[in-house]
């Protein structure tokens, strides 16, 4: 089995490609003010775009970097985007389509058995799945609210609001999971509970599904735990929700834009948020018409690695996560709030200010967040690549 660094560090034909256009001595044009009447050429541009697009990003798989959910990309996806480009295959048609139609279709059969699931289909990011389950849940089950907790990401008020339906959030607690104690009445609602909360990494109690008219689980960020034996057990009883969003651009470590919607019964749901034209050949589901091909990359990701290689990415960064958390509650000039449960780490300085510190590290390292009024410091472990060692020297030279 490939080692992680193996997994994300390309091959050297690639490498040297990749290489050639991020030449350091390149030196950095300013882009026209104007749209160009005459073109300069494709060499010319990438070399022009160079410095701009690659030196001037934020390198997500710097050993440092542990600021957002965002992950490095493995190699295998960069070729497999470059195919997907050439081809600009249109899922909307299946007739320009057929293989990449087919081969959703089997990642979506590969995954939908780890979360109970029959079925589902692929959108544009978790914001558009979590629209879409909300949208099957007003057609399917006649909901007329959204519950969901303080903690729930904004991507579900959202959605209410497209939707006409009522928006009604609950108190979370201490740990930010939401109260159960304050749901009240349940049968006309759509309940979202989420797995791996934006800013804390909570995990809702799954006890509560099947509780409500609809019951949505957002697992954007802890459902790729479901693939992992060690941590599998954290999301039990994800099986029992009527459908659930999965962002394999988080924690399956895919390019943007690329997210699951599944669903319990997905041919009733399908049917439900399908509509026909004249122009199709088949009924088009869910929200986005044309639609880009990025299961292939994804397809392409497990074939490469199986599932036990996805696990190991995870299981890896849950790790660092831990060594982290260790370190923090070890360390006597940190308060902790969250502690690595879904990869995340919550904390702030005793001794100093919060921004004081966060602004004597290096830029991408962390992030900041705000929890019930107060300024913290949050690590989101989704690089693999990330040294956990050299984070720990970082920052304690940082907390002198």
């Amino acid at each position: 089995m490939k080692t992680i660094h193996q997994r994300f560090t390309p091959h050297p034909d690639l490498h040297t490609a990749v290489e050639y256009l991020n030449k350091t001595h390149l030196e950095t044009t300013s882009l026209p003010d104007t749209l160009p009447l005459s073109g300069i050429g494709e060499t010319q541009t990438l070399e022009l775009l160079a410095p701009h697009i690659l030196g001037k990003a934020t390198h997500l798989d710097a050993p440092f970097a542990l600021a957002h959910m965002d992950p490095p990309t493995p190699w295998i996806t960069w070729a497999i985007a470059l195919w997907n480009a050439r081809l600009n295959q249109n899922l909307l048609h299946p007739a320009t389509s057929p293989f990449a139609k087919g081969a959703e279709e089997r990642v979506i059969e590969w995954l939908s058995p780890l979360f109970g699931m029959s079925g589902g289909h692929f959108c544009a990011g978790s914001t558009l799945a979590n629209l879409t389950a909300l949208w099957a849940a007003r057609e399917c089950a006649g909901v007329m609210e959204v519950v969901a907790s303080e903690a729930a990401h904004i991507s579900i008020p959202k959605a209410a609001h497209l939707l006409g339906l009522n928006y009604r959030p609950i108190p979370v607690c201490k740990d930010g999971t939401l109260d159960a104690s304050s749901l009240g009445d349940l049968s006309k609602s759509a309940l979202v509970l989420t797995e791996g909360t934006t800013t804390l990494g909570a995990l809702d109690t799954l006890t509560l599904c099947g509780k409500a008219a609809w019951t949505h689980v957002d697992a954007a960020w802890a459902g790729a735990l479901r693939l992992s034996p060690m941590y599998a057990s954290l999301l039990e009883g994800i099986e029992y929700a009527d459908s659930i969003a999965i962002s394999t651009h988080k924690w399956f470590f895919q390019p943007k834009d690329s997210a699951i919607i599944f669903f319990k019964d997905s041919e009733k749901a399908h049917k439900a948020i399908s509509f026909g034209s004249s122009y199709l050949a088949t009924p088009n589901v869910g929200i986005q018409g044309s639609r880009c091909a990025s299961a292939v990359l994804l397809l392409a990701t497990l074939l490469a690695w199986g599932k036990e290689g996805l696990a190991d990415c995870i299981e890896h960064t849950m790790q660092s996560a831990h060594k982290l958390a260790q370190f923090l509650q070890a360390e006597s000039r940190i308060e902790t709030l969250a502690t690595g449960q879904t990869g995340i780490n919550v904390f702030r300085p005793l001794h100093i200010g919060t921004q004081e510190l966060f602004d004597k590290l290096p830029i991408g390292m962390f992030s900041t967040c705000t929890v019930f009024n107060q300024h913290w410091i949050r690590s989101v472990s989704a690089n693999p690549l990330a040294d956990t060692q050299i984070i720990i020297k970082t920052l304690t030279i940082a907390l002198e």
